[in-house]
C-alpha cells in the first residue's frame, strides 16, 4: 500500500494549494453532477454524492456552486453530458496504472490519454488488463502522533472497517467502500480529526522503481492528474517518499 500512500499524501497536499487557485473545481463540479445523476439529489440515499459534497467543501467550494453542480445532475438546470470511462495501462518500471474520467468528449479524452502515455514512458492497454491488480476500499488517514491508535481500533472495527494500519507518518483505517460513511461518522462522534478519508483503489502489490524510471513515472502521474478529464490516478509503483517530493 507505500506507493499509493505515498502518492496520495502529497496530491492531497497539491490540491490544498491548487483549491486556493479554483484549479480542481472543475473536477470537483463534474463529481458533484455525476453523483447526483446517477444517485440523486438526496444525501441520505446517495453516498456517493455526500463524499463529493465533503470533498468539495474541503476545497473551500461556495455552497451556491455545489447546489448548481447538483441541479445540473438531478436534471432541474441544464448542463452538459458527462460520461464515466475508466483507461488502463502500463508506466515505466511494468507498473500498473488505472485512469478514471469523466467526459463530455469521449474522442477527445482517449486521445489525450493515449498521448499523455506514450510521452512519459507507459503504454495505454486494454479495458481489464490492470483494474484486477486493485481493491476499492474506504481509506480514512490520520497523523500518526495525534491520534490514539487503540482508540481508533475500538471504534472503528465495531463500525465496520476492515483493518488499521501504521504507513510511514499515517494511522490508516481500511474500510470496505460502502462502510466508510459509517466509520467516518463514529469518528466524527468521537471528536477525532482525521487528514482525508476517500473512498479509493489500493493495489493488491507494489512494484519498486528508481532513476530514470522513477522520474518518468512521476512525470506521467502528473500529467494524468492535470488532464481536466482525468478525476482519479491510481498505480502500485513504490517509489521513495524523498524522491517522490524532490520531483513533485
Amino acid at each position: 500500500m507505500s506507493g499509493h500512500s505515498k502518492w496520495a499524501n502529497i496530491k492531497h497536499r497539491k490540491a490544498s494549494v491548487d483549491a486556493k487557485r479554483g484549479k480542481i473545481f472543475t473536477k470537483l463540479i463534474r463529481e458533484l453532477t455525476v453523483a447526483a445523476k446517477h444517485g440523486g439529489g438526496d444525501l441520505d440515499s446517495n453516498p456517493r454524492l455526500r463524499t463529493a459534497i465533503n470533498t468539495a467543501k474541503g476545497a473551500n467550494m461556495p455552497n451556491d456552486t455545489i447546489d448548481r453542480a447538483i441541479k445540473r445532475g438531478t436534471g432541474e438546470i441544464g448542463g452538459d453530458d458527462f460520461h464515466e470511462l475508466s483507461y488502463e495501462g502500463y508506466g515505466p518500471g511494468g507498473s500498473a496504472v488505472l485512469v478514471r474520467t469523466l467526459t463530455d468528449n469521449k474522442n477527445r479524452t482517449v486521445s489525450d490519454i493515449r498521448r499523455i502515455f506514450t510521452k512519459h514512458g507507459g503504454n495505454l492497454g486494454e479495458n481489464g488488463c490492470v483494474a484486477w491488480m486493485f481493491d476499492m476500499k474506504g481509506r480514512i488517514a490520520f497523523e500518526k502522533d495525534n491520534v490514539d491508535e487503540e482508540q481508533v481500533f475500538d471504534l472503528v472495527l465495531d463500525a465496520g472497517a476492515d483493518d488499521v494500519v501504521t504507513e510511514d507518518s499515517e494511522l490508516v483505517v481500511i474500510t470496505p467502500p460502502e462502510e466508510i460513511e459509517a466509520v467516518k461518522s463514529v469518528l466524527d462522534e468521537a471528536g477525532l480529526k482525521y487528514e482525508n478519508a476517500e473512498v479509493t483503489m489500493i493495489p493488491e502489490n507494489n512494484v519498486k522503481i528508481e532513476g530514470k524510471e522513477a522520474e518518468h513515472m512521476i512525470r506521467l502521474m502528473e500529467a494524468l492528474e492535470e488532464s481536466d478529464d482525468v478525476q482519479n490516478v491510481y498505480s502500485n509503483f513504490d517509489i521513495p517518499e524523498e524522491l517522490i517530493e524532490s520531483l513533485t
